[in-house]
């Protein structure tokens, strides 16, 4: 890209080392907006790390549903059990 760009301003004119010059601000200028936003982009390894964490917290929601719907089934029968001997017991009593 700087080449272009210095090329571009030796065809218009523009002296060799002002041309050089602003080549070189504009690199120095491109460095400093990478450095400040360096910090905020992810590399493959922030993406790796993340995909991770989602699939350990994955693996454990699995197992927190897995416990739920045993407690559900659990509670469930009781609840038609205990139904079913109420039922039983007030039919008993009602003769």
């Amino acid at each position: 890209m700087e080449l272009e760009i210095y090329t571009a301003f030796r065809k218009v004119g523009i002296e060799d080392a002002e041309a050089r010059a602003v080549v070189e601000s504009i690199n120095k200028e491109i460095d400093r907006r990478y450095s400040l936003h360096a910090q905020q982009l992810a590399t493959r390894g922030d993406v790796e790390a993340v995909r991770k964490d989602v699939g350990e917290l994955r693996g454990e929601m699995k197992a927190e549903v897995a416990k739920a719907q045993a407690e559900i089934i659990k509670w469930c029968m009781g609840s038609i059990f205990a139904a079913v001997g109420l039922f039983v017991a007030l039919s008993r009593f009602a003769n």
